[in-house]
Protein backbone atom coordinates (compact mmCIF):
# COMPACT_ATOMS: atom_id res chain seq x y z
CA UNK A 1 0.00 0.00 0.00
CA UNK A 2 1.24 3.46 -0.82
CA UNK A 3 1.91 5.96 1.97
CA UNK A 4 -0.49 8.31 0.22
CA UNK A 5 -3.44 6.26 1.48
CA UNK A 6 -2.15 5.68 5.02
CA UNK A 7 -4.25 8.47 6.58
CA UNK A 8 -7.37 7.46 4.65
CA UNK A 9 -6.95 3.83 5.73
CA UNK A 10 -6.63 4.86 9.37
CA UNK A 11 -9.83 6.91 9.14
CA UNK A 12 -11.75 4.13 7.39
CA UNK A 13 -10.68 1.53 9.95
CA UNK A 14 -12.63 3.45 12.58
CA UNK A 15 -15.87 2.67 10.72
CA UNK A 16 -17.71 -0.65 10.64
CA UNK A 17 -17.67 -2.76 7.48
CA UNK A 18 -19.34 -3.91 5.23
CA UNK A 19 -20.99 -0.61 4.31
CA UNK A 20 -21.80 1.51 1.28
CA UNK A 21 -18.89 3.80 0.35
CA UNK A 22 -18.99 6.85 -1.92
CA UNK A 23 -16.05 7.22 -4.30
CA UNK A 24 -15.47 10.50 -6.14
CA UNK A 25 -13.14 11.08 -9.07
CA UNK A 26 -12.38 13.91 -11.48
CA UNK A 27 -11.54 12.41 -14.88
CA UNK A 28 -10.30 14.13 -18.05
CA UNK A 29 -13.05 14.04 -20.67
CA UNK A 30 -11.40 11.17 -22.54
CA UNK A 31 -13.63 8.17 -23.38
CA UNK A 32 -10.82 5.69 -22.63
CA UNK A 33 -10.14 7.13 -19.15
CA UNK A 34 -13.84 7.39 -18.35
CA UNK A 35 -14.27 3.74 -19.37
CA UNK A 36 -11.33 2.65 -17.19
CA UNK A 37 -12.74 4.41 -14.11
CA UNK A 38 -16.27 3.11 -14.79
CA UNK A 39 -14.94 -0.44 -15.22
CA UNK A 40 -13.59 -0.39 -11.65
CA UNK A 41 -17.18 -0.73 -10.42
CA UNK A 42 -19.69 -3.52 -10.86
CA UNK A 43 -23.18 -3.30 -12.34
CA UNK A 44 -24.81 -3.00 -8.90
CA UNK A 45 -22.84 0.19 -8.17
CA UNK A 46 -24.62 3.52 -8.47
CA UNK A 47 -22.62 5.69 -10.90
CA UNK A 48 -23.35 9.39 -11.42
CA UNK A 49 -21.44 11.49 -13.97
CA UNK A 50 -21.41 15.27 -14.34
CA UNK A 51 -19.40 17.21 -16.94
CA UNK A 52 -17.43 20.27 -15.87
CA UNK A 53 -18.58 23.71 -16.97
CA UNK A 54 -16.18 23.77 -19.93
CA UNK A 55 -16.53 20.07 -20.67
CA UNK A 56 -12.84 19.30 -20.14
CA UNK A 57 -13.46 17.02 -17.15
CA UNK A 58 -16.08 14.65 -15.85
CA UNK A 59 -16.97 14.13 -12.21
CA UNK A 60 -17.70 10.47 -11.46
CA UNK A 61 -19.34 9.50 -8.18
CA UNK A 62 -19.87 5.84 -7.39
CA UNK A 63 -21.64 4.23 -4.45
CA UNK A 64 -20.72 0.61 -3.87
CA UNK A 65 -21.07 -1.88 -1.04
CA UNK A 66 -17.55 -2.42 0.23
CA UNK A 67 -16.63 -5.35 2.45
CA UNK A 68 -13.49 -3.93 4.03
CA UNK A 69 -11.02 -1.06 4.07
CA UNK A 70 -8.45 -2.85 1.89
CA UNK A 71 -11.00 -3.11 -0.94
CA UNK A 72 -11.47 0.66 -0.87
CA UNK A 73 -7.74 1.35 -0.88
CA UNK A 74 -7.35 -1.10 -3.78
CA UNK A 75 -9.84 0.90 -5.91
CA UNK A 76 -8.07 4.18 -5.13
CA UNK A 77 -4.73 2.58 -6.04
CA UNK A 78 -6.15 1.43 -9.40
CA UNK A 79 -7.55 4.91 -10.08
CA UNK A 80 -4.17 6.49 -9.27
CA UNK A 81 -2.64 4.46 -12.10
CA UNK A 82 -4.90 6.16 -14.67
CA UNK A 83 -3.11 9.28 -15.88
CA UNK A 84 -4.95 12.51 -15.09
CA UNK A 85 -7.52 11.02 -12.68
CA UNK A 86 -7.93 12.88 -9.39
CA UNK A 87 -9.38 11.02 -6.41
CA UNK A 88 -11.41 13.08 -3.95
Amino acid sequence: MEDVFYKLKAQLEELSWPDVYLFKFIVPNDPEKIAKVSAMFNESSELVMHPSRNGNYLSISAKELMLDVDSIIEKYTKAAQIKGVISL
